[in-house]
Parts: C-alpha cells; sequence; structure tokens
C-alpha cells in the first residue's frame, strides 16, 4: 500500500490515533520537519519515509491502514 503526497499532507497537517507507537513517533518528527519546511520537497521526503514504514510493517498495522486508506 502506497499512500500518495496529499494522504502525506494530511497526515502531517492533521491529529489522528494510531495504535503503533513507531509510527506515531514517526509522524510526530515529519510533521516537526514540516512546520518548518513546508515545502513540495519536504513533503515528497516524507511520503516516501511513510510508505516505507507501512510497506515494512503492514502486518502489523492492520487497524491503522484503515484508518489512512479513508484519508
Amino acid at each position: 500500500m502506497n499512500i500518495t503526497p496529499q494522504q502525506a499532507k494530511v497526515l502531517l497537517l492533521e491529529e489522528h490515533n494510531f495504535s503503533q507507537l513507531g509510527f506515531s513517533m514517526m509522524l510526530t518528527r515529519l510533521k516537526s520537519v514540516f512546520a518548518e519546511d513546508p515545502s513540495q520537497e519536504v513533503l515528497e521526503n516524507s511520503t516516501q519515509e511513510i510508505n516505507a514504514f507501512l510497506d515494512k510493517f503492514k502486518g502489523v498495522m492492520k487497524d491503522d491502514l484503515m484508518i489512512i486508506l479513508n484519508l
């Protein structure tokens, strides 16, 4: 599953509750970076990092994937 840059932007700008601590921690870090520099390049890099995380841990993120799919 891959998210689009538009979905990543929603994740970076809005608050969502996820069950996976690692995913929440990564989003907190990416939100901080994006808040300092909301450029297209940072958004693309964040999208790639989120997609890599989702690909690696998709087996344990079933509930969270449903939230992400509905963005």
